[in-house]
């Protein structure tokens, strides 16, 4: 199903330009239109990874969905001169997405995380979305493709939340887009530990402040190296303003 949203590119990317409840009413009509499709996220370090990566560029470029996940992502197109509505942080996305589902009798399958994380987000989500229906999960520490798909299969969710880490799960989905017997897929990262609750989500001062990013990274030396991205990415977005290749359509 093609999206009807005005689009606007980021570097590489081209972003849907909608609000969360926008974002939301697409999400649903995915879920009703038969075939699979799959929604990605990008935040500026898979905008700065899908300028070198041709597979990663291809994998977000064949998603029904795009959304700012991140503030650097709004902040980009700022730059670029053509402004986006806001963020649409996954996380919350999917949430939403879920609890608009336990209404409507759709079902969702987790996949990612280590053993055990995506049940815990089962028990967690049931309790805040009463009504949702989780058919199935599966650990993202799994050898065989073949093993994963035929479960998601026999399962047949409406939504399959893809939280393999980016850009792993961006390319996953991409690559068996032919095989998923899903209504819609979603790639988010790390979120199903935010789901259970085995990590916990920055404080809402810190999300208001839209320094979630900051507080992710902590003292974490790895982490720092992956934030050095975002003044890469917005040096690339400063070089694409002064060539005057920025646009929307």
């Amino acid at each position: 199903m093609a999206v009807n949203t005005i689009k606007v590119r980021v570097l590489d990317i081209d972003f849907d330009n909608v609000t969360m409840d926008e974002a939301l009413d697409i999400g649903e009509k995915l879920m009703d239109e038969p075939g699979f499709k799959y929604v990605v996220t990008p935040n500026p370090e898979i905008c700065y990874l899908a300028r070198k990566d041709e597979g990663v560029r291809k994998a977000v470029q064949g998603a029904s969905l795009t959304i700012p996940d991140g503030i650097g992502v709004i902040y980009g197109a700022k730059i670029l001169g053509t402004p986006l509505k806001g963020k649409v942080p996954g996380a919350d996305f999917a949430e939403k997405l879920m609890a608009r589902m336990a209404n409507s009798g759709k079902t969702a399958y987790f996949l990612g995380a280590k053993p055990g994380v995506a049940e815990k987000a089962a028990e967690k989500l049931a309790e805040k979305c009463p009504g949702l229906t989780v058919v199935g999960c599966h650990d993202g520490y799994f050898k065989y493709d073949g093993e994963v798909i035929a479960d998601i299969n026999e399962k047949a969710p409406d939504l399959l939340l893809v939280c393999l880490g980016a850009p792993k799960q961006e390319k996953w989905m991409s690559e068996h887009s032919g095989v998923l017997n899903a209504r819609l897929a979603i790639g988010l990262g790390g979120s199903l530990d935010v789901y259970a609750g085995t990590v916990e989500r920055a404080p809402e001062v810190w999300q208001k402040l839209n320094l979630e990013w900051l507080y992710r990274v902590g003292p974490d030396p790895k982490r720092w190296g992956r934030a050095l991205r975002l003044p890469a990415f917005i040096f690339q977005v400063i070089g694409e303003k002064l060539s005057g290749k920025a646009h929307s359509n």
